[in-house]
């Protein structure tokens, strides 16, 4: 009867709050059940002060009406969360309040199940373990490599698979090979039995901010001044780019020549994005470009009375694609390294062939620049042109790729079984000492 007792004191709590912990968001709630399927809020992870030095902090970001000259501070850099006074700060604001998410949260009664990127600072993994357990004392905890909770998501479903498994079995996939690739940087990570191979995977330090950044230098140099409106710019690059199916091709339809052969540029590759102006709308939109003189003086302000109102108008041509191209040719900006496709073959060359075959079947495209239009046909392309002939090449991209992580730890956690070989319970923390967690987390193939 004791021991009974003393290994019921030690079980995880029925309640799991999964926290995919991103640099530009993170995507949050508590599983639900089969009769209430699981909620994620995605949150920005950020604080951010308006020119009225006003501070937003976490959701509050959504309040906003003006995001004009928006300064951002970020807890997450490169990838590895290094800032937990603005960290706590943020979660303390949005998880623990009932209005926020649909189940409130209560540390000590939960299991939080929480990512991290891969290769991450033994030091910085130390902070994170002790800020769960000392000061917020959860009383269950799980730490992981994002992509690899990916490996818990319906795949049959995913890859049009015929059903094996009843529907409610919760098992990572055999093989899979995630392509990552969000705000800080984008990783391949290939996963046998839902565990990272760790020495085969690979980094590529291009994302979202890169682009966002490369993209803010080119409307400056070529347009207006914007090297202050990250928020904005983030806008155009999410609404007006897109991967070019021929770079080479493209760029000469966008090419305006020079001053002796000047020429008109293709007009369906140039588009005019309205900014907003905070008043009447909050984001702008992408039209077709106006080439006519009336619409270069309204962009002016010195068109007539019939003209209509002044607009703030960005042209666009090759920015468009030029600037999600450095995921595929990193090369364009002096980057020595090999693009998306070359990583995931650098990381297929340290695993045994005798993977290959079921790594490139079971490819699984997640992160928010995946969302960029024409991304999935250029990597399933180029994928298909150097791989081996003898493989099939099955690329999946989830209905959400964003969410894709957090709700394969939402399939994680209904799974009882599977969670409690994986977590480690607040008791256990306190006997055995961070070590114990350094141990257990390390679920990894070397």
């Amino acid at each position: 009867m004791p021991k009974q007792a003393k290994r019921a004191s030690r079980g995880l709590p029925s309640t799991t709050f999964v926290l995919d912990n991103g640099a530009y968001t993170m995507k949050a709630g508590v599983p639900g059940s089969s009769l209430d399927p699981p909620t994620c809020r995605i949150v920005p992870n950020c604080i951010a002060r308006s020119r009225e030095k006003r501070i937003y902090i976490g959701a509050e970001l959504d309040s906003c009406e003006d995001f004009g000259e928006m300064i951002f501070r970020r807890p997450v850099e490169k990838g590895f969360l290094v800032n937990w006074e603005g960290e706590k700060c943020i979660w303390d604001r949005t998880f623990f309040d009932t209005k926020l998410i649909s189940r409130k949260v209560s540390p000590s009664e939960s299991t939080l199940i929480l990512t991290e990127a891969p290769n991450c600072p033994h030091q910085l993994q130390l902070n994170t373990d002790q800020i769960v357990f000392e000061e917020y004392k959860f009383g269950g905890y799980y730490r992981c490599i994002g992509s690899s909770l990916n490996a818990y998501n319906d795949l049959t479903s995913l890859f049009k698979e015929p059903q094996s498994k009843p529907s409610d079995a919760v098992a990572p996939a055999e093989c899979l090979l995630v392509i990552d690739s969000g705000y800080s940087h984008t990783t391949i990570t290939p996963l046998l039995n839902g565990r990272p191979v760790q020495h085969a995977i690979r980094r590529l330090d291009i994302g979202g901010k890169l682009l966002t950044n490369y993209l803010k230098e080119l409307i400056s140099l070529r347009h207006y001044g914007m090297m202050d409106e990250t928020h904005l710019v983030n806008e155009i690059k999410e609404d007006a780019c897109f991967v070019t199916s021929n770079f080479s091709r493209d760029l000469e339809r966008t090419w305006k020549g020079g001053l002796r052969d000047h020429r008109e540029v293709d007009t369906s590759m140039v588009v005019d994005y309205v900014l907003p102006d905070y008043t009447t709308r909050r984001r702008g939109f992408v039209r077709p470009h106006d080439p006519s003189h009336s619409a270069k003086m309204r962009r002016l302000g010195a068109g007539g009375p019939h003209d209509g109102p002044r607009e703030d108008v960005v042209p666009l041509g090759n920015e468009r694609f030029v600037v999600p191209e450095l995921l595929f040719n990193p090369a364009d900006i002096g980057m020595q390294e090999a693009g998306i496709v070359g990583m995931v073959f650098e990381s297929l060359s340290q695993i045994p062939p005798s993977l290959w075959q079921a790594m490139l079947g079971n490819v699984l495209i997640v992160g928010g620049n995946t969302k960029i239009q024409g991304f999935t046909d250029r990597f399933r392309r180029e994928l298909r042109e150097i791989a081996p002939s003898q493989y099939v090449v099955r690329v999946a991209v989830p209905d959400d790729p964003i969410k894709s992580s957090w709700l394969g730890g939402a399939r994680l956690a209904s799974s009882r079984e599977n969670l409690e070989a994986l977590a480690v319970t607040r008791q256990e923390y306190e006997e055995h000492g961070p070590h114990l967690l350094s141990q257990k987390f390390s679920n990894r193939i070397k």
